[in-house]
């Protein structure tokens, strides 16, 4: 693994002599008691300030600061006009600009493109309190309020967008966001690493646009460097790995994959012929001055196998240790993207948690309650990272596939300041999780074997054998944790990868009997092959296995517990007949969904190449490779959604229409076999009257089992899903109820 700086190594700014804020100031008022004429650097970001090391900006904030710089918050601006990004003055270095924790667009619009009308990261949950594409609207107008000032963008928005990416709303291919927004500078990933260099750099004078060999960066280019070697990966038949690294797991790749496992792609020199001076950009893996030409902007926007080629590529050079920078031609100017940064050390993510946080909004919102904080505030992160590959989800492309985790002692420690600092607290803590509840210190048996790995996921099509999946470490956590005095309860709410439970049953002996308030909710998204393939996610046998484990333990217990699991509607890869075999599974074993939502194509994830391209970039891309069937168009989506909630009688019309098209009528009836009734209840709104013998109102009824939540196919941390679904039923004139046993 390469070696990088330690974080806090560096010689502090100057402005270090005025001490600790106990706020970033957002108004001059605040600067003023501070004893600022200025800020070093302004954030400016879509999400209220929650001074908590859950929120983005709060962390690089506290960074900043603990670095020696004057740090300004400017949160929520009216965006109308350049006056309110005037509120703080001129930064002495520069903008720093977010969308906040979850991405706007997503923040902005359903699935089904309808606007929310809420916004949990915004006091009161008001929504259209950030426009949309934030990042791009935010940066423009801060060059609007001050002329010349320099502008780094970063956070889950910025990091999804910094190359060519589809864009779900607009249904086209968009530029990266450093054209769109003329940015000087984007960072991706979790970038402590990188904003410390750049703060530090930029204040010895140095421009944010010639900050070259900076990991987790990306930035524009007028020209190449014609010292460096492209390696040319815009042939479709000789995608995949562009250097030769061994392969240091037993099994064969998948058909014609094995052929250019490890192969060199044909490089070629680049570098346009003109005056423009050329910045000299400085490696980042060792000596080695090679980077991969990626398909152009114009290129993947007119086609989708070029299109498809370059999201595998992408997704194959994430691994710190080995990853080449990405270069893609936009036009006549060149997007340079760095290779991720080294992840932190045990001991720097500890020192970035406890950073002097306040744990609470900022006072001006008083007594506004901000949702997304009330979610967390009795909540503990205690890694970073999710190796598990999902296709559907973003962690991959922005916090990447290696585990970072916190120490014990560091995470006790925060226990207790919840106990004696947060408001309101009663004696639970929430949750002791992060992107998935139990990767905690699970890495690779060998730092050699993983500077060669190139998988996509370490847990499928099966769980790789070099890797660590002892859950000694995370059930001693929650043991300590349990017994600090003043906690009565300790609760898991992040999801659970219940594939690597399995293999630690003390570890779920430990769970069940201890952590788990009633429900515990895991994710098998889906029961047929098909589309779990595409999802990267393990077959329904494993949940079974999970399932006779999670009962087993339970009744040892002497507990009444239920599993909730989680579905995907309308997934890449998934037909209609894999839908009704869902439905099916689901009336078999006596499930409710109560929330469902169809699957969200966010960008860059590998799903969202399979909505757009209709191939399957899992797998070497060729105009001759495997086409993906993609639910397309509301009524499709539609009715992949009504599948999930067979029961609702709203749905039954679509249903039935749907089985008699399929040629399965036989699923039409009034018997427990049957999936729907051929009628109408007498009394809904369609008006339809039963016909023949009165319908059965099974289908309607609870049964045993339990009602399903909401899931966005999105990781809750960066979506801020602060609504997890109700597991609850309510009945008119009844207090609501558990369905199930």
């Amino acid at each position: 693994m390469h070696s990088a700086p330690p974080l806090f190594s560096y010689n502090r700014y100057w402005a270090e002599c005025f001490g600790t804020a106990p706020f970033l100031p957002m108004s001059r008022a605040e600067m003023d008691e501070l004893g600022w004429d200025s800020c070093d650097i302004i954030i400016v970001c879509g999400d209220a300030y929650v001074d908590h090391p859950s929120f983005g900006m709060a962390v690089i904030g506290r960074l900043w600061e603990a670095q020696g710089f004057r740090v300004g918050m400017i949160c929520q601006p009216d965006w109308q006009s350049a006056e309110p990004f005037r509120v703080l003055g001129r930064p002495n270095l520069f903008f720093a600009v977010s969308a906040g924790n979850m991405d706007s667009m997503i923040n902005r619009y359903t699935a089904d493109l309808k606007i929310r009308h809420d916004d949990a990261y915004t006091p009161g949950n008001v929504g259209g309190k950030r426009p949309d594409r934030a990042v791009t609207v935010y940066t423009q107008r801060c060059k609007e309020a001050f002329k010349d000032v320099q502008v780094l963008i970063g956070g889950i928005e910025a990091s999804l967008r910094r190359i060519a990416h589809y864009d779900y709303w607009s249904d086209t291919v968009r530029r990266s966001v450093l054209m769109d927004s003329k940015a000087d500078l984007l960072v991706f990933g979790n970038a402590e690493r990188a904003v410390v260099e750049i703060a530090h750099r930029a204040a010895t004078g140095e421009k944010l646009k010639e900050m070259t060999g900076i990991r987790g960066t990306a930035m524009m280019l007028s020209e190449l460097p014609a010292d460096w070697e492209a390696k040319d990966s815009t042939t479709v038949d000789i995608p995949g790995p562009v250097t030769p690294h061994p392969n240091p797991y037993h099994y064969e790749p998948e058909g014609e994959e094995a052929e250019t496992e490890g192969a060199n792609c044909s490089g070629k020199k680049a570098g346009k012929q003109s005056d423009v001076q050329v910045l000299r950009i400085l490696p980042v893996n060792g000596n080695q001055k090679s980077f991969i030409l990626l398909p152009s902007y114009e290129q993947v926007k007119s086609d989708p196998v070029l299109y498809a080629h370059a999201s595998r590529v992408l997704h194959l050079e994430t691994n710190p240790a080995n990853a080449l920078p990405l270069v893609q031609p936009h036009g006549d100017r060149y997007v340079w993207v760095n290779p991720p940064p080294i992840p932190l050390s045990t001991e720097e993510l500890d020192s970035v948690f406890e950073l002097p946080y306040q744990r609470v909004p900022h006072p001006a919102y008083g007594d506004a309650k901000i949702p997304a904080y009330e979610m967390i505030r009795f909540s503990v992160n205690i890694m970073r990272g999710c190796f598990g590959g999902c296709s559907f989800c973003s962690i991959t492309e922005h916090e990447g596939r290696v585990i970072q985790s916190r120490s014990e002692d560091s995470i006790i420690r925060e226990i207790e300041q919840i106990r004696d600092k947060t408001p309101g607290f009663t004696g639970t803590i929430s949750d002791l999780g992060g992107p998935t509840a139990n990767m905690y210190q699970l890495n690779c048996v060998s730092e050699e074997i993983h500077a060669n790995c190139r998988r996509l996921s370490c847990v499928f099509p099966s769980i790789c054998k070099n890797l660590v999946t002892d859950h000694s470490p995370t059930t001693n956590l929650y043991r300590r944790a349990r017994a600090v005095p003043g906690v009565k309860r300790v609760m898991i709410a992040s999801g659970l990868r219940y594939d690597l439970a399995v293999r630690d049953p003390e570890y779920v002996r430990e769970l069940v009997t201890h952590h788990v308030g009633g429900y515990l909710k895991i994710a098998p998204e889906h029961t047929e092959e098909g589309p779990l393939a595409k999802m990267m996610k393990p077959g329904i046998g494993t949940y079974d296995e999970f399932k006779a484990m999670f009962e087993r333990f339970t009744n040892e217990a002497g507990k009444e517990q239920f599993l909730i699991p989680y579905f995907i509607a309308a997934h890449p890869g998934t037909t209609d007949e894999d839908m009704m075999n869902l439905a099916l599974w689901l009336k078999r074993n006596g499930f409710r969904a109560d929330q469902v939502q169809n699957f969200y194509p966010s960008p860059m994830a590998n799903a969202t190449t399979m909505y757009h391209t209709g191939k399957n970039p899992l797998h070497r891309v060729r105009h001759d490779s495997e086409d993906v069937v993609v639910p397309k168009g509301l009524r499709q989506r539609r009715l992949h959604k009504a599948f999930l909630r067979y029961h609702d009688p709203d749905n039954w019309p679509l249903l039935r229409e749907a089985l008699h098209r399929m040629g399965r009528s036989d699923l039409i009836g009034y018997s427990k076999r049957h999936l729907v009734p051929p009628t109408q209840p007498a009394n809904h709104p369609s008006g339809q009257k039963p016909t023949g013998r009165r319908p059965s109102t099974e289908g309607s009824k609870p049964r045993k089992g339990q009602v399903l939540t909401q899931h966005t196919g999105l990781p809750p941390r960066e979506t801020g899903a602060a609504k997890p679904g109700k597991p609850f039923r309510k009945s008119a004139g009844r207090k609501a109820r558990p369905v199930g046993r």
